[in-house]
Parts: C-alpha cells; structure tokens; sequence
C-alpha cells in the first residue's frame, strides 16, 4: 500500500505558502508507516519545533489500474475518508533552501491520520463536499471540494500515468487555507460536512 499526496491543489493554500499555482498536479509519497495506528495519539516528533496540520480528502483506490483515462477514473474508487498530511515546516524549508528532497518533513511515522472510509453513495456530490480542521474545538481549515484545482478523477488520470494504482492505495487530496501550527495536548478533530469521522491528540 503506497500513500500518494497532492501538492498546491487549493489556489488560496498555494498563495498562503507562497507557492506558483501549479498547471498540473504535483505529487509524493509517504510510505505506509505514516498512517497512525487507530487511537493511537500523533506524537510531536523531536527533530522539528514547527508541525503543521493540513486536512485532506482522502481517496482509497479499489482497483488494479495504469494509465486510467479520465473519463474512467470513476471506477477506480468507492470510498473516501479524511486524513491529516502533518509538515514539519522547517525542515521542509532547509530542504528547500538547499534543492533537496523533503520526504523527511512529510513522510516521518504517523504523519498521516487518516479515517474509516465511507462509500460515496452516502455522497450527493463529491465536488461539492465540505471539510474542515478542528483544533481544541476551534475551526481551524474549511474547505469544499469544489475549490480543487484538480478534481479527484484529474489527479487518479494523472498519476496513473506514472505508477501502477494498486487495490488499498491512498491518494491525500489536497489541503484547503489555514494551515497552522499544532502543540502538544492539541485535540484534533476533522470532518466531512458536519459528520466528525477523526479524532486524536498530540502527545
């Protein structure tokens, strides 16, 4: 199982980091020991003072499937969750500043908290769903599926084109503005319009 992200994929997150808009989806991985085991709280990492939450929608492929076409994409998935992409801020700056790979700043164990997966008939329209971020009961990150730059079925089309989707794979969506810091004793809570579908500390 691989954990794919997308990058820059809301306009107003892009700007708020100061980053181009992208004209196609950018993309990178995290490896399956970033999933944080069920109940189990997210522990700040030592190596970083600056770990930011980013809320996503998160896609969970159910089909064996390479150069998918867009028009097809659709078959490649029944579910969706919410999941949390955690960015060590600085270290993600020092790697850029040197031109160097930032996987460490994304892909450490249990960077990325993600959901029980609900079928998408629960759904009306899966470009028009809102989700938002909760720290310590204050909302934090909102956003609607409808801002993404590109749409569930771009981004499996697109990335599909250089690795082989595998059954249990999961694509992390994009984050929505709002980004910010968390702190030790944070309670994080994250939802699909008013359904709360995760929650955990920081420790």
């Amino acid at each position: 199982m691989k954990i794919i992200c997308i990058g820059r994929n809301y306009i107003n997150h892009a700007k708020e980091l100061n980053n181009p808009v992208p004209t196609e989806p950018v993309f990178f991985c995290k490896p399956d020991t970033a999933i944080l085991p069920k109940k189990n709280p997210f522990v700040y990492p030592g190596f970083s003072k600056d770990i930011h939450h980013e809320v996503e929608i998160v896609v969970r492929i159910n089909r064996l499937g390479k150069h998918i076409e867009e028009k097809f994409a659709h078959k490649y998935y029944n579910e969706i969750g919410i999941g949390v992409d955690f960015t060590a801020r600085d270290v993600q700056q020092q790697c850029k500043e040197k031109g160097l790979p930032w996987e460490k700043a994304k892909a450490f164990d249990g960077s990325a908290p993600v959901s029980p997966f609900i079928d998408i008939s629960k759904f009306n329209d899966l470009n028009n769903l809102n989700f938002s971020l909760q720290v310590n009961g204050e909302t934090r990150q909102s956003g609607n599926t409808g801002d993404m730059i590109f749409n569930i079925d771009r981004i499996i089309a697109y990335v599909s084109q250089f690795f082989t989707l595998k059954i249990g794979d999961l694509i992390f969506t994009g984050t929505p503005e709002g980004v910010s810091p968390v702190q030790i004793h944070d309670k994080i809570d994250c939802f699909i319009e008013d359904q709360k579908l995760l929650s955990f500390s920081v420790k």
